[in-house]
């Protein structure tokens, strides 16, 4: 297989994401090489914040706003932002009346789309989006536009599910992954264990019963009066605690730590939190930065216990962790000592830091394994992907 170019859209919740993956095959190896040409994140936060989490229409309104700009700066980075149809070079009318029934129900978004996509003739060969899961106003854009480019450049779309982005994003760095491999994915929406045998093909062994951990540590940030998101800050005020070495204050439970299952539960954590705060009326800064330390090590403590029991019933060649928890500097060294301890010959894996939170680069690395296992690259001429927030894996 040549080398090939993909333009990946990623517009599952609050960031606005377009990236250009290469990849190209390599002799003997069960996986492409990847290397990212570009890679555009437009971040919502400074919008959710005031909210305390993310508002799906709020959300919708600035992918809407957003989107046809970072693809432009994406190509760009990609070197293809010059590549031009030859001037007057018409739309074919079906074309048109297809696009634009696509891109109408988002505010500004056609008249956004016709200013300046018709002159670009990118050289790239195929074009990527998340379907899902995630919040469906917010996928409909990505898709939308996705679809719109497919018809108007005559080119494959490959749609990718979120959770599967996360699962191969550290190959953009190590295409020297090895199977049988086990997966912890751990975000705002998700935290889940799965096994891989092969590439594409996934079994889910335990998730959580309620909230996900990225979740919890969102809704305790609301708690302790931390602005959104919740995680970072946390860690942050964790640190600073830790460093201090405080004799400990705080006691909390680890939620399903000593279950016989895989599966996961928060909210309880969460709760835990609250009553801890209430009892003691007012927090001072010293106290509040000990509880974020309990709760992030209560945390830890169950992803590490409820992976390490998994690695042992599903021995495993590698170990994935992904999603934006994965940027966790405590989850990080936490795994590192387990792995080291338990199962020295399996290779962990994180992703890159700007890959652990949502992107298009990963989107494209899963259209790129789609591609070298013969997906068909047939251009579209209709309309046809759904968007689906409760997809699973």
């Amino acid at each position: 297989m040549p080398t090939l170019k993909i333009l990946a859209i990623e517009t599952s919740c609050d960031d606005t994401a377009v990236s250009v993956v290469e990849i190209e095959t390599q002799e003997g190896s069960q996986l492409p090489i990847f290397n990212s040409l570009s890679h555009i994140v437009s971040s919502q936060t400074e919008i959710h914040q005031a909210w305390g989490g993310v508002v799906p229409n709020l959300a919708k309104r600035e992918h809407a706003k957003n989107i046809v700009p970072v693809i432009l700066t994406a190509l760009d980075k990609a070197g293809l932002a010059n590549e031009k149809k030859e001037a007057g070079s018409p739309i074919n009318q079906n074309k048109k009346d297809k696009i634009n029934a696509l891109l109408e129900k988002n505010e500004n978004l056609s008249e956004i789309f016709w200013s300046h996509i018709p002159t670009l003739a990118p050289q790239i060969d195929a074009i990527a989006v998340t379907t899902g899961p995630g919040l469906e106003p917010a996928l409909w854009v990505g898709i939308s536009v996705a679809e719109s480019l497919a018809i108007l450049w005559g080119k494959p779309l490959v749609p990718v599910n979120h959770i599967e982005g996360h699962i191969v994003s550290p190959l953009i760095e190590n295409p020297e992954a090895k199977l049988p491999a086990l997966a912890l994915i751990v975000s705002g929406g998700h935290t889940e264990l799965i096994f891989i045998e092969k590439w594409g093909s996934y079994k889910k062994i335990g998730t959580t019963r309620d909230d996900a951990c990225g979740e919890a540590f969102d809704k305790v940030g609301r708690l302790l009066d931390l602005p959104y998101p919740g995680g970072p800050e946390i860690g942050r005020l964790a640190k600073m605690a830790e460093d201090r070495k405080d004799p400990k204050e705080w006691s909390l439970p680890r939620p399903m730590i000593d279950s016989p299952d895989y599966d996961f539960s928060f909210s309880g954590l969460k709760t835990a939190v609250r009553y801890a705060i209430e009892r003691q009326k007012k927090l001072s800064t010293v106290q509040k930065e000990g509880l974020a330390l309990e709760f992030e090590q209560a945390v830890v403590d169950v992803l590490v216990s409820k992976t390490k029991k998994a690695l042992t019933h599903f021995p495993a060649s590698t170990l994935i962790v992904g999603g934006g928890v994965a940027s966790n500097l405590r989850l990080r060294q936490a795994m590192n000592k387990m792995i080291s301890a338990s199962f020295s010959p399996t290779l962990l894996l994180f992703p890159p830091q700007n890959m652990t939170t949502d992107n298009a680069t990963m989107i494209g690395v899963v259209a790129g394994l789609k591609i070298s296992q013969n997906f068909d690259l047939s251009p579209i001429l209709d309309s046809n992907i759904v968007a689906k927030g409760n997809l699973s894996i």
